[in-house]
């Protein structure tokens, strides 16, 4: 099965890294990096990733995912990136994104009519797209999966091998992967963090142009 992530400059990192790991671990996986071109990618991580095929010789996903990131805004006004990934998601057998690449999947029309997950900081915006937002760590709607903000990406990794492989492939991977979240803080929700807390990061998302 061919599980293909968009990247792109200042693609989140943990948004594409936390499902392919997940997917990684099953039989026959092949997992596509891919980018404009065969250029190392700079995450908004500061570390850069290799694309493994390029949007002009890229094989047919049976899942097409869309990762968030601060590059996000710049991929969704690229006309080569969009029609790629439209005609790739109209072919593909799951269309999928963790955090805010949901909003690029619905700029390209894949969403429309769908409910869908995003970040906290963007799922607002998912209502410009005619897409049903939905305050889930992952959202399934027919063959469109999305997952919320970054960490999400594996609990999204995780749904969707328990949607196609079963819940007893997923339990072992969890297991495998050491999946058992004690975070140090519960601040991750603007409803566990507070509003003070809350628009302090706000105010940082809308200076790096995230929203």
């Amino acid at each position: 099965m061919k599980f293909g992530f968009i990247v792109y400059a200042q693609v989140t990192a943990i948004d594409f890294t936390a499902p392919a790991q997940v997917f990684s671990q099953l039989p026959d996986a092949e997992i596509h990096l891919i980018g404009a071109n065969y250029d190392a990618v700079k995450t908004d991580a500061g570390f850069s990733v290799n694309p493994t095929c390029s949007i002009q010789d890229a094989p047919q996903m049976d899942l097409l995912c869309i990762p968030g990131g601060l590059g996000q805004k710049v991929v969704s006004d690229d006309p080569m990136f969009m029609s790629f990934i439209e005609e790739q998601g109209n072919q593909a057998s799951y269309v999928t994104s963790v955090c805010s690449g949901s909003l690029i999947l619905a700029k390209a029309g894949l969403l429309d009519g769908f409910k869908a997950t995003s970040h906290w900081a963007t799922l607002n915006m998912l209502k410009r797209f005619n897409v049903t937002p939905t305050k889930q760590r992952v959202v399934i709607d027919g063959n469109r999966i999305t997952g919320g903000g970054a960490t999400a990406g594996l609990d999204f990794g995780l749904t969707v091998v328990a949607q196609l492989f079963g819940e007893n492939l997923a339990k072992m991977i969890q297991l495998g992967l050491e999946y058992d979240p004690a975070p140090p803080f519960t601040s991750g929700s603007p409803e566990l963090a507070g509003p003070k807390l809350t628009e302090h990061v706000l105010k940082i998302f809308c200076k790096a142009e995230i929203i």
